[in-house]
């Protein structure tokens, strides 16, 4: 092995990346590492007075809206629409823009959507809809067409469940990986003796069947503060998120899925998950473009918690590195893991109010966050948690070794004490540009590997459809910042 391959091995490993077969095209492989450590380097350096400029409207309207692979995907809950939007797509990028107008994601007679899942790496969407206000499915189909997806089993997934198919299903969420396609539904129990709320989550191998196996069943007692959340970690395992963390594997989606670990929380919280898009399918054209891609064992993870005394006030924000799902006592499945045990050394936990904004992709984190005494004005901060981030930063940005302490609250609003974490970091401050945080200017980000994308609300008003009695809204506009 030659010194540029091994240097080449260890900075893929240092960055947490995988390599993509068939991606090499000859390239040296003295250049192919040029090309990162460039790359690495390049966000610490980055111009954000640099920026293209797309308008766009009713951006600040949809229920569900991200950027991947430089496109804009909106989901409008309540006017039952969604389009993709191309933002200066690269050469090399397919581009494509579509728009469903009210009943186009889901034709079925007497039906109404609970949610909608985009994947653009495998080019699908999956719409999971009620019809004839009982039995749920989900429809499979491409994004740039109106077929079927050439991949599925079939072009719509069915429960599995008998006995949970009588109660209705009060709300949704849709998320998928890969092959995978999961469904939580919160489900009206008229059987109040329980106490509980009840919950299904279900996961299909949408490529190879329409049916599953593969079910979770859960309650939450009525009036707690407890959430629902879940996320893939790669092809084999779900981390569902109540008040702690319970890894499960889904190798076998012939039954339900086993549980492998319980991961403790310091306190009882609020807890929403948070992964970036890039984690979103790992097989297209789109991503076959590069030559890596990130290691899903080295992730990062983002918890956002919040209390119904605090919500208005700040939330917890908890980046959590995923080598830890992957790296445990396998003794876990029937003693869970305490928080002094695996916390403080695979996390950072930071305290901001309640209007910062967040985004991550791969390891590496972009939030804007409020400045002066009354936060008036926000600030963008980048934050890169691989372990040659130092070694790529080349003088720039400021390295964070040491541990932090902050207090926190648990999901009543009282105090859980004081938590101190250590994992390492390296942050740039791009303190040359600031933006309005008193009139929401800046509505929300997205990272990605090669850009900064900045959604804004312009000062101007439009009035829609010539009608006197519609509100004026928002001209929203997209800044982006090549990385």
């Amino acid at each position: 092995m030659s010194s540029s391959e091994l240097q080449y091995i260890v900075e893929m490993s240092g960055q947490w990346l995988l390599p993509v077969p068939n991606t090499e095209n000859g390239i040296p492989v003295s250049t192919r590492l040029q090309l990162l450590r460039d790359k690495a380097h390049a966000w610490f350096k980055v111009d954000i007075h640099s920026f293209e400029t797309v308008l766009i409207k009713g951006v600040t309207q949809t229920r569900k809206n991200f950027v991947a692979g430089g496109h804009l995907y909106l989901w409008n809950a309540q006017e039952d629409t969604a389009t993709i939007f191309p933002i200066f797509p690269k050469p090399s990028q397919q581009s494509i823009q579509r728009d469903w107008p009210p009943g186009a994601l889901c034709s079925v007679p007497h039906s109404y959507n609970l949610d909608v899942f985009m994947d653009p790496a495998q080019n699908l969407i999956a719409v999971v809809y009620v019809a004839d206000h009982e039995t749920v499915y989900i429809r499979l189909g491409t994004l740039d067409g109106d077929d079927v997806h050439p991949q599925a089993a079939g072009e719509r997934l069915f429960l599995s469940d008998n006995s949970y198919n009588s109660l209705e299903t009060i709300r949704a969420k849709l998320k998928g990986f890969g092959r995978h396609i999961a469904l939580w539904r919160r489900l009206d129990d008229d059987n109040w003796a329980s106490l509980e709320e009840v919950w299904q989550l279900q996961i299909w191998d949408w490529q190879n069947s329409t049916t599953s196996n593969s079910i979770l069943n859960g309650g939450v007692p009525y009036q707690s503060n407890t959430t629902i959340d879940f996320c893939f970690l790669g092809n084999n395992r779900l981390l569902v998120i109540t008040d702690n963390l319970k890894l499960y594997s889904i190798e076998d989606m012939s039954q339900t899925p086993e549980l492998l670990a319980c991961f403790l929380m310091p306190v009882s919280l609020m807890l929403r998950c948070l992964l970036p898009t890039d984690d979103i399918g790992h097989s297209s054209q789109q991503v076959q473009q590069t030559m890596y891609t990130s290691d899903p064992t080295h992730r990062l993870l983002c918890l956002t918690a919040s209390s119904p005394r605090t919500s208005f006030s700040s939330s917890q924000v908890f980046i959590i590195s995923t080598r830890i799902f992957f790296h445990f006592d396998r003794m876990a499945a029937a003693t869970p893991i305490p928080w002094k045990h695996w916390g403080p050394s695979n996390s950072r936990i930071f305290r901001h109010p309640y209007h910062f904004k967040i985004h991550i992709s791969g390891n590496q984190v972009l939030q804007a966050l409020p400045v002066g005494t009354r936060n008036s004005e926000s600030m963008l901060h980048l934050m890169d948690f691989s372990p040659l981030a130092v070694t790529n930063r080349r003088g720039l940005g400021r390295v964070v070794e040491e541990p932090s302490t902050i207090d926190i609250s648990d999901s009543t609003g009282r105090s859980g004490g004081s938590l101190t974490t250590s994992l390492p970091y390296v942050q740039v401050v791009l303190s040359d540009r600031k933006f309005n945080s008193a009139d929401s200017e800046l509505q929300d980000i997205w990272i990605d590997r090669d850009r900064i994308y900045m959604l804004t609300a312009d000062v101007e008003r439009e009035m829609f459809g010539g009608d006197p009695m519609n509100p004026l809204r928002p001209i929203d506009q997209i800044e982006v910042v090549d990385i």
